[in-house]
């Protein structure tokens, strides 16, 4: 006889808010999360500490199991997570902390995931030339078997059309789960400027931004946890996958919105635009081998030149044209001055990558494979 005991998925979360209400004395609980060897997901596990702390440096250095996450041998398998950016925890509340972390081997030396540390080193360099950033972070609903959340078992959702920004029970799939993430990112102190429903059904967008910096990268990947987190609530899969149904169906990307101080200033910044432009161009292909994990492989299924994409062979810019690889926003066309958005970053993107090479390239005139 099958039993009637509930999945995982699907246990009472009224159950554990009992057990979170309950004080926890004068000890406070950290996270820390981490990229694993996948170079897409993300790990955690919690300590407990003494008293709150104020900034990273009041976190000890802490060690997992490497071997168990893609990220070393068995024989030698410690690695070590170093604590880089702290957030107020929107899942267990008051004065515990969301960390995130770089990763290191045991030889001091960055792990080969850890895109942090050599990011980190760039925007140091260009610090002067004031970078920001404003990404565009498109994402998929899945129910655990795979399925796009709210799609038909045996069927496909009518055509595209009606499901962008929209309304109604008919062209939206779990808008629930999107509040939720944009109230917790919010309470944790994440930089997003908002949220839509996208060209997909069951696809949803936020964005992250302005951030300047390395800043950027760390609320992307912050930004992520807890969507994945939110979405362990409802019983809902989260998928970065850049083209998660083949078809007549919207990929999804990371949409990079990018900024110098001279391209911000009035009567200089559009030409300052389109001298970076130029220089991306010249560097098209580098760039694509470091818009997702796996060297452009994942992009290639999204970037065809259709559903609003340009093709992965070709670099393009345009003023408002969404099939170009670089848009120029119309506002910004007009005002003379604003930022480029690069539109080639997949969704499965690691953002720190990204931001190193828009850099290295528009404002150090460096090279990168």
């Amino acid at each position: 006889m099958p039993s009637s005991r509930s999945l995982p998925a699907e246990t009472d979360k009224a159950i554990l808010s009992t057990y979170l209400s309950l004080p926890q004395g004068d000890k406070v609980t950290a996270c820390y999360i981490w990229i694993d060897g996948t170079h897409e997901n993300l790990r955690c596990k919690s300590r407990t500490l003494d008293s709150e702390p104020k900034s990273p440096e009041d976190l000890p250095i802490w060690n997992y199991d490497g071997s168990s996450t893609y990220q070393a041998e068995g024989s030698n398998s410690d690695v070590y997570l170093h604590p880089v950016a702290l957030y107020p925890d929107p899942f267990t509340g008051g004065k515990n902390k969301l960390v995130l972390c770089e990763t290191y081997k045991y030889n001091k030396k960055p792990t080969e995931s850890n895109k942090r540390r050599a990011c980190a080193e760039v925007m140091t360099q260009a610090k002067d030339f004031e970078p920001w950033f404003g990404i565009e972070q498109e994402y998929s609903l899945l129910d655990v078997d795979g399925r796009p959340f709210g799609w038909p078992k045996n069927g496909f959702p009518g055509p595209q059309g009606p499901y962008y920004c929209a309304v109604g029970t008919d062209k939206v799939y779990g808008r629930d789960i999107m509040e939720a993430h944009y109230r917790a990112c919010l309470y944790a102190g994440i930089k997003i400027a908002g949220t839509n429903a996208e060209v997909m059904p069951a696809q949803w967008e936020f964005q992250i931004g302005p951030c300047e910096g390395i800043s950027a990268g760390d609320e992307l990947w912050m930004s992520r946890y807890i969507l994945h987190r939110v979405a362990e609530d409802f019983g809902v899969v989260v998928s970065f996958d850049p083209k998660p149904v083949p078809g007549d169906w919207n990929g999804a990307g990371a949409h990079t919105n990018f900024s110098t101080k001279a391209m911000r200033t009035p009567g200089k910044g559009l030409q300052a635009i389109e001298d970076a432009i130029e220089k991306m161009g010249k560097v098209h292909a580098n760039h694509i081998r470091n818009y997702d994990p796996k060297g452009g492989q994942d992009n290639q299924r999204r970037l065809t030149g259709r559903h609003e994409t340009s093709s992965i062979h070709d670099f393009s810019a345009g003023v408002a044209n969404r099939g170009c690889s670089i848009r120029i926003p119309r506002q910004v066309a007009e005002d003379g001055h604003g930022y480029l958005e690069d539109r080639r970053p997949a969704s499965n993107c690691d953002p720190y990558s990204v931001t190193e090479i828009i850099v290295r390239t528009t404002c150090l005139d460096q090279t990168v494979e």
